[in-house]
């Protein structure tokens, strides 16, 4: 669904608007502890070791189901009464990322870098359980048929905070500093606070005591052993190591870009800005192909592109800085990443079982997560040893392994990994 048509509709029903909002409240954080702040931290002179290690502030978006079943089972003590379960939760962690960016605006990384990871990991840590408390919103405010459309704005709202988060930071950074970015975005969480206000009360769930490790974790892993029995391991392998190449690279993007001597506003309007839009058309693609050709092709081709694609971040650190390659690098790595996302997305909704859709996937998308920002936070030290060009070569070539798990699993799998995905996945595979 196109990004005009989606606003139309959000113009017309109150819960989709709230739905944008609440997007855009979710998508706002994540840059400004991550690729953002990375580009700050180097302007700064912060290492290249230190930026990797930093990147492990964001590791609380991949352990966010830990503490889920508490944000769901538990009423925060008085602000329950008066706002519910949900909106509680929500408001509070809220809050939170509001308070961590005004502290990251307030930090000096060339003189007190403890200053900014403290306030980074208390951004990261509300804005998981941000995301928790609107997942949790989106699921009772709509019914499972309106779900689809309620992601697609959810996406929407999200990836206009990321222009925000990225592309307006920088602006406002090349204006008059990052302290000015970090305050103007801490102000742009009151769209969030607002929709959280607004939205209806819609707690559906009854009190009670925390879910157990059995019912929470144990048996919706042995739902997916069951099922996948001997090809569960590669399959496992595949998830883990499919978007390996990014995150590992990612970390390192902004910091080349410095490094090249391009200025904030050409970074701001290539990557930020051009690039976002670049990654919406991958996605789209992505999607398309996934119900033309199948989820095992089109999985293989997106792992092969989003790992190849690093060759253009490497031809790019050859050559400093020239902005026509600078545009040829992000048009070729965010179109392969947004491609290879929605592959992904399609894919691992795919494995899930109806009776543990929720857990599965939550427990599948950390997984694809956990390994490269663990890796991840290790790129400095990798790009301090080899180099950019090195580095980026050597992120290309995790495609090697993936290309034989997509094939090796592809065979495996063959009985159902030829067709086109459906409806389901096909949404799943736009967002």
């Amino acid at each position: 669904m196109k990004p005009l048509a989606l606003l139309r509709q959000a113009s017309a029903d109150p819960r989709l608007a709230l739905m944008l909002a609440l997007g855009f409240s979710s998508g706002l954080p994540f840059l400004l502890i991550f690729s953002t702040q990375s580009a700050w931290l180097r302007e700064a002179g912060v290492s290249k070791a230190d930026i990797g290690l930093m990147s492990y502030c964001a590791l609380a978006f991949s352990f966010k189901f830990l503490w889920a079943p508490i944000i769901d089972r538990f009423d925060p003590p008085g602000l329950a009464r008066l706002l519910g379960r949900r909106r509680a939760w929500m408001l509070i962690a809220q809050i939170g990322v509001a308070a961590g960016l005004i502290g990251l605006s307030f930090g000096a990384p060339q003189r007190t870098l403890v200053w900014s990871i403290a306030f980074a990991f208390l951004t990261a840590f509300a804005a998981a359980t941000q995301d928790v408390t609107i997942d949790g919103w989106r699921i009772d405010a709509a019914p499972a048929e309106r779900q689809g459309v309620m992601v697609a704005v959810y996406s929407l709202g999200y990836r206009l905070a990321m222009i925000c988060a990225g592309a307006g930071a920088f602006y406002l950074a090349d204006f008059d500093g990052w302290r000015l970015a970090y305050t103007a975005m801490a102000g742009l969480t009151l769209v969030g606070m607002i929709a959280c206000l607004l939205s209806p009360r819609l707690d559906r769930t009854a009190p009670g005591p925390k879910p157990s490790l059995q019912t929470s974790f144990v048996e919706p892993l042995a739902d997916l052993v069951r099922r996948y029995a001997a090809t569960i391991v590669p399959i496992l392998l595949l998830v883990a190591l499919y978007r390996l190449p990014d995150f590992v690279s990612g970390v390192m993007a902004n910091p080349l870009y410095i490094d090249l001597g391009f200025t904030k506003s050409d970074i701001a309007t290539v990557s930020k800005l051009y690039g976002v839009w670049i990654g919406i058309a991958g996605a789209f693609a992505g999607g398309a192909l996934a119900q033309k050709l199948g989820l095992m092709p089109t999985l293989l081709i997106g792992g092969v592109a989003a790992s190849a694609s690093h060759l253009s971040l490497a031809y790019l650190a050859a050559h400093a800085g020239r902005l026509d390659l600078l545009t040829l690098a992000v048009s070729v790595e965010s179109f392969a990443g947004g491609f290879a996302g929605a592959a992904l997305i399609a894919y691992m909704s795919s494995l899930v079982s109806p009776g543990y859709a929720a857990t599965q996937y939550a427990l599948l998308s950390s997984l694809y997560a956990l390994p490269g920002k663990f890796v991840g936070g290790l790129s400095g030290f990798m790009v301090e040893a080899m180099g950019y060009p090195r580095f980026f070569v050597s992120t290309a070539l995790i495609g090697v392994p993936v290309a034989v798990l997509c094939l090796l699993v592809w065979r495996l799998r063959a009985p159902w990994s030829h067709g086109p995905v459906d409806g389901a996945d096909r949404r799943a595979a736009l967002r």
